[in-house]
């Protein structure tokens, strides 16, 4: 845990996708005077409101927001660029006399405030250059397989599937000479910050429901449209952007390969597959220390799910100073 400021504390509201993350966020933001700050990898895409279920316009409006929809597609975000973000928007929260909110499913952001930031080397242009051009060459299987040769304790925290990570491996180890494995042994200093978390853990069964429910939704909202503008603009499907859930299946209906239906089975699948790896990460990552910490076994459905909260520590905050 940090060695937490005695007098600035955050609110932590994570869980995995389709969790209820931004409703629950809302309503203790309201409750507290807060600001939410998006903590989440995908929703700081501005093409990409739809899909990645950031706050709605209306949401947006009744309490203050940051860092949603601020970063073009064609520009990749990274956690240490965010965390220099949400730090900001944290200070900023603070000194206009709110509570900061941090809402999402991201645990690399979390940990990157809580434990500290691992210092990481500039990738060069030509390193980074080389990676792309690899994966898109042999895809990302390959491309793992030759980071096993050379660094072999990275490869084995990453899924060969997962082409953005293991290209970034490769891009810091050919820029370095040292494996990132190696690099995030490294602490960096935690934010300063006091936390205090609540943590949405509804049942796989519950969150299948609600992802297909979800995705339906998105479709009738526009999701098509969305991927198809995202298309026009000609971007390296490599970026981080093209390969949000639902993109890459709603991009092969629109190039004709699936139906739509078999498009939207795919993505409720790797929806599903991300919600658990992000269901087993916050069962094993801290937010905040015990007497912070609260957990609800279900997805928010209403203020009824807050009693409890109410009596505890969470809603007793040092308000900032006006």
């Amino acid at each position: 845990m940090t060695s937490p400021s005695p007098d600035r504390t955050a609110l932590i509201v994570a869980g995995p996708t389709a969790s209820g993350k931004s409703a629950l966020a809302l309503t203790l933001a309201d409750r507290l005077g807060g600001t939410v700050i998006n903590a989440d990898s995908m929703q700081v895409y501005r093409e990409l409101r739809i899909l990645t279920a950031r706050p709605t316009p209306a949401e947006e409006a009744a309490v203050p927001h940051a860092l949603y929809g601020v970063r073009p597609a064609r520009e990749p975000g990274s956690v240490a660029w965010w965390r220099g973000e949400a730090l900001a928007a944290m200070d900023a929260a603070w000194a206009a006399g709110r509570v900061p909110v941090l809402c999402g499913g991201t645990g690399l952001y979390f940990s990157s405030l809580i434990d500290g930031l691992s210092p990481m080397p500039a990738v060069s242009d030509a390193a980074r250059q080389e990676a792309r051009e690899t994966l898109k060459a042999i895809g990302p299987a390959a491309l793992h397989a030759m980071l096993e040769t050379v660094d072999p304790a990275t490869a084995a925290r990453l899924r060969p599937t997962d082409s953005q990570r293991v290209a970034r491996a490769w891009e810091v180890w050919r820029s370095s000479g040292r494996g990132l494995a190696a690099w995030q042994a490294e602490r960096g200093a935690p934010a300063g910050w006091r936390f205090l978390a609540v943590l949405l853990d509804p049942s796989r069964e519950i969150l299948r429901d609600a992802i297909e429910q979800r995705f339906a939704k998105m479709l009738v909202a526009g999701a098509l449209a969305e991927v198809r503008a995202l298309l026009d603009l000609g971007l390296d499907p490599a970026l981080p952007a093209m390969r949000a859930h639902g993109v890459p299946e709603l991009a092969a209906h629109l190039r004709g390969e699936i139906s739509i239906e078999e498009a939207a089975r795919r993505a409720r699948l790797v929806t599903g597959q991300y919600a658990k790896r992000q269901a087993t990460w916050f069962r094993h990552h801290a937010l905040a220390d015990a007497e912070a910490m609260h957990t609800i076994h279900a997805r928010f459905a209403g203020l009824a799910q807050l009693s409890e909260l109410s009596r505890g520590d969470l809603l007793k905050f040092t308000k900032p100073p006006a």
